[in-house]
């Protein structure tokens, strides 16, 4: 809102230093600190209301024994993120913009079928929550929407099926009438994935900070006509206005693991791990570096493919010798690595270290052609 009220202002009465609000720079540092300021205010007042009305996260019976005592610990936390994110997105981002327009879609809607999950196991007392078919259907309805619109809108005719390749230069793959499925399976395995990763105090969000600090750097050359064209990758006009999303997503998230790192005083729940996950998901599809995903998104990849694993072999060894055997102690993986005796924090800190070596690796994608 602001963008267009300050734009207004310039174009009107030309005041001196008002030119600056047109630089997607500026305004993405602006929305980064509107969003911490926002969680900073607001993130205590929402812990302390979740405290009141006990909206405690469930500690499964079957999880490790050290997280007996994070009993008591409200969640749905992702309000936070959701409300620090949007606020700014609203005022410093040009809300016009079909990429501003589906992100937004895409987070605030799979943030939704979050919240439902939470509210389900947490006030209603259903053990499952959300019916992991419903869960399901919203998660590809969004992938359907996203899908169509980068199919059938002109902004994205160009380019509207292809993806760019890593480490090929001048390289791109053409999905052609998969890409609809294919955007519905990113969006549905991203959402699912952070959602899995989100175990341990600070992984999730910590995580992610440091994945959109490099797709904020993708995304703001992938939308530069002079820096698209240096790297030889797809320029995808107006799709720099991401950044300012971005900006908004890494403010949020650093004010929301001032609250969640070890101890947590407070989990995201579903409702943010759904939420950032889609949101991850979805940009990577309209900036089409959605093949890079199992790089820049590794962690998530390996929590997921690790649970994946330890259900089929379990299967496998259950049918063949009449009983489960399992690869890891416990999947997702970071628990494996907590029934080693690993502390909490250990095994966070060095699963950041990981992930800051996987962003590096993928922004040298883009020179390595």
């Amino acid at each position: 809102m602001f963008y267009y009220l300050l734009e207004y202002i310039n174009k009107v009465y030309n005041p001196p230093g008002f030119d600056v609000f047109r630089f997607l720079t500026f305004r993405s540092a602006v929305a980064a600190i509107t969003a911490l300021l926002i969680s900073f205010i607001f993130g205590p007042k929402i812990i302390r209301r979740l405290k009141k009305n006990q909206i405690d996260q469930p500690i499964r019976e079957e999880g490790p024994q050290t997280h007996k005592k994070k009993q008591g610990t409200p969640t749905m936390g992702g309000l936070i993120i959701l409300l620090s994110v949007i606020v700014p997105v609203l005022l410093w981002s040009d809300i016009k913009s079909i990429y501003i327009i589906l992100v937004l879609f895409g987070t605030v809607f799979l943030g939704g079928v979050g919240f439902l999950d939470d509210y389900l196991k947490v006030v209603k007392k259903v053990p499952q929550g959300l019916i992991a078919r419903y869960k399901l259907m919203g998660q590809i309805f969004v992938g359907l929407v996203v899908g169509f619109a980068v199919y059938y809108l002109p902004e994205f005719a160009q380019y509207n099926t292809q993806t760019t390749l890593p480490f090929f230069k001048n390289l791109n793959w053409d999905f052609s009438y998969l890409y609809i499925p294919w955007v519905v399976f990113i969006i549905t395995a991203l959402s699912n994935a952070v959602n899995l990763t989100d175990g341990l105090d600070g992984l999730a969000i910590g995580t992610i900070i440091i994945v959109m600090l490099a797709l904020a750097i993708i995304v703001y050359v992938t939308g530069n006509v002079i820096y698209s064209d240096y790297l030889n990758i797809i320029y995808l006009p107006g799709s720099g206005e991401l950044t300012v999303f971005i900006a908004a997503l890494i403010g949020a998230g650093l004010g929301f693991l001032w609250f969640n790192f070890y101890p947590a005083q407070v989990f995201m729940g579903d409702t943010g791990s759904l939420a950032l996950g889609g949101a991850f998901g979805v940009m990577m599809i309209l900036v089409k570096k959605d093949l890079l995903i199992p790089i820049l998104g590794g962690i998530f990849f390996i929590e997921t493919l690790s649970v994946i694993i330890q259900r089929l072999y379990f299967k496998y060894t259950k049918k063949k010798y009449g009983e489960g055997r399992r690869v890891f102690k416990m999947a997702p993986i970071h628990h494996h690595f907590e029934q080693l005796n690993w502390a909490e924090p250990k095994i966070v800190i060095r699963f950041y270290i990981i992930t800051i070596i996987l962003a590096l690796m993928s922004l040298a994608s883009f020179k390595i052609r």
